[in-house]
């Protein structure tokens, strides 16, 4: 399955059981692909939203490839490890990556 299926299968599960999400504020999380290029995953009021390129100011940035970006939905990347070997790049605010982290979890 190609990252960007991963990753609207991971938000039709988000939005069809949005508890994890419900008390998210509105965030913009930008992840530039190295093969795929960028995407933004939008949350705002419990519901998650996909775009393709940059279309919003993004609070955080993940910079990786979208065999690392597959791993990282599956949660199977060792982000600290990720980020310690350049494999995982974090412009912004790292906490919300981390947030990003911790939601994905929650939905495997």
């Amino acid at each position: 399955m190609a990252v960007k299926e991963q990753l609207m299968a991971l938000v039709d599960k988000m939005n069809a059981y949005p508890e994890h999400i419900k008390d998210e504020k509105n965030r913009i999380y930008q992840i530039n692909l190295e093969e795929s290029g960028p995407i933004q995953i939008v949350v705002k009021d419990g519901q998650v939203e996909v775009r393709e390129g940059f279309s919003d100011q993004a609070e955080v940035t993940l910079i990786l490839s979208d065999e690392s970006f597959s791993k990282l939905l599956k949660d199977d990347l060792n982000t600290t490890m990720a980020f310690m070997t350049g494999k995982l790049k974090v412009e912004g605010k790292v906490g919300l990556a981390l947030k990003l982290q911790e939601t994905v979890k929650k939905y495997q």
